[in-house]
């Protein structure tokens, strides 16, 4: 299947769901699948596993629903399956108050992994907008992102893009607004 027919979306509801997403090696394997089917081979050479851990990582995924067999083939009397995404992408739950933002913490893992002589362009600033301002940048950083994800080519090195506007906790103006 390719990864044009997957559906937009896919929901995380159950607690079987989130753990399964919850895992920083499920999380990279799902990074794996994004853009190519793959097999358990192909999996754990990527991901840096072994094929034993790498199959019980997916079939966690199999069984919440996140991936799925897209295709297989004999090989030499064995059946190779081949593993994609359940959908472009995966919507997680709001964490709640107080609850740890399972996505943001892969991403600082991913981040933190990552060739520190490579390059990133990693930022953050703190702005004053209007709620009107608000929504507008966070429609315009969500378009932005879906168009380049639209441009995304699997024959290319991977790369990831995590934004997060949000309101931080109530504190105290004692930083006179500094960026």
């Amino acid at each position: 299947m390719p990864t044009e027919d997957l559906p937009e979306t896919f929901h995380v509801t159950t607690d079987e769901q989130l753990r399964a997403v919850s895992n920083l090696t499920r999380h990279r394997i799902m990074a794996v699948l994004r853009f190519e089917p793959a097999t358990i081979t192909q999996i754990a050479e990527r991901v840096g596993l072994a094929k034993g851990s790498s199959s019980y990582h997916v079939r966690l995924l199999e069984r919440a629903g996140l991936v799925k067999v897209v295709r297989t083939r004999k090989v030499r009397g064995v059946t190779e399956r081949y593993y994609a995404m359940a959908a472009r992408a995966i919507v997680l739950p709001d964490p709640g108050e107080g609850g740890p933002d399972v996505l943001m913490r892969h991403a600082v893992a991913d981040l933190e992994a990552s060739p520190a002589d490579g390059e990133r362009h990693v930022g953050m600033m703190h702005l004053r907008l209007t709620e009107g301002q608000f929504a507008e940048l966070g429609a315009r950083l969500q378009a932005l992102a879906k168009e380049y994800r639209a441009l995304s080519d699997p024959s290319l090195p991977d790369a990831s893009l995590v934004f997060a506007l949000f309101h931080p906790a109530a504190r105290a103006q004692a930083d006179g607004g500094a960026e």
